[in-house]
């Protein structure tokens, strides 16, 4: 028995008044409607409605049902429209993870101006470095800066990432320019103690990739970190230019190495593989890649580009 195919018959035959009125409101036939309501009185083993030629009557328990599956309908009814609208119109708690250096120096002024365009949605933003589970941990969709993605994921690219070898002017006239991606061996290099270029820097030139050891005598976890302690004058470092560019625009920094490039990722939006992607999860992604389209605004010292116009 089809239990709420055949309280939609019951509610729809009491709402009508006779079993023509509520088929015909369903579409069904007359004999069709009665069967349901026979198939749910035996399933609950008792009476809903006393049948005469003139009208029907509620019995008791009919009263005491028919107030509990109207409900249920009218639940079921508001949950189908909450999420069908859900597919079209924005609304609801986003919870994203997002890199911290990054969010915070290129995500933070977009997400004010998301929610002003779409105010029904509330953020919720989680800046870190860990790769979180995006299913295990409830989120939403994630901001990554990375050339792998999950087989089970969706992913939307939003902008290249490139990394630069750099040095503050004051540390060249020192220390010297290195020519070669060997010549590195010999400076101090300021490197991350984790995340894959920890002591090994790999270049890529028109020979193909050197893998170059490097040592100094400052290691942070930051690139922010880092970045001062190059301006300082202290070193050498190997960073995405989406940290530093303003800098190497500046002439702070010099990029180092003109033949020889580091490996590059990109920013993506990913989310978990679904049928359906909401109204959020969509706009947001829309939103994001229409922020980041053309060249990144940090690499404008790479060819003299001027830095794109923030959109109001």
């Amino acid at each position: 028995m089809d239990r709420f195919l055949s309280m939609q018959a019951f509610s729809k035959v009491v709402e009508a008044g006779s079993f023509v009125r509520g088929a015909e409101k369903l579409g069904m036939s007359t004999t069709s409607v009665s069967r349901l309501i026979a198939e749910l009185e035996e399933h609950l083993g008792t009476r809903l409605l006393q049948r005469t030629t003139r009208r029907l009557h509620l019995t008791d328990a009919g009263h005491r049902f028919i107030e509990r599956a109207t409900q249920l309908l009218t639940d079921l009814q508001e949950a189908e429209a909450e999420v069908g609208s859900a597919t079209t119109t924005p609304r609801g708690r986003l919870r994203i993870s997002v890199p911290l250096t990054f969010a915070v120096r290129h995500l933070a002024e977009l997400f004010p101006r998301y929610r002003k365009k779409y105010p029904e949605v509330e953020l919720e933003v989680h800046a870190t470095d860990r790769r979180v589970d995006l299913i295990e941990e409830g989120f939403d969709l994630a901001l990554r800066l990375s050339l792998e993605v999950p087989p089970t994921y969706v992913a939307r690219p939003l902008t290249v990432v490139r990394l630069v070898v750099c040095a503050a002017p004051d540390y060249l006239e020192r220390h010297g320019t290195p020519r070669t991606p060997q010549d590195l061996a010999e400076h101090n290099c300021l490197t991350l103690p984790s995340g894959g270029f920890e002591g090994r820097w790999p270049l890529e030139g028109a020979d193909g990739v050197v893998t170059v050891r490097v040592r100094g005598d400052f290691r942070a976890d930051s690139g922010d970190l880092l970045r001062s302690a190059a301006l300082a004058a202290q070193g050498i470092i190997l960073l995405p230019t989406f940290i530093v560019g303003d800098d190497l625009a500046r002439g702070d920094l010099v990029p180092l190495l003109p033949k020889w490039r580091p490996p590059h990722t990109d920013a993506m939006i990913i989310y978990p593989t679904r049928r359906f992607v909401s109204a959020k999860v969509h706009t947001f992604t829309e939103f994001m890649q229409q922020e980041f389209a053309g060249a990144p605004p940090w690499d404008r010292w790479m060819d003299g580009q001027p830095r794109r116009a923030k959109r109001q």
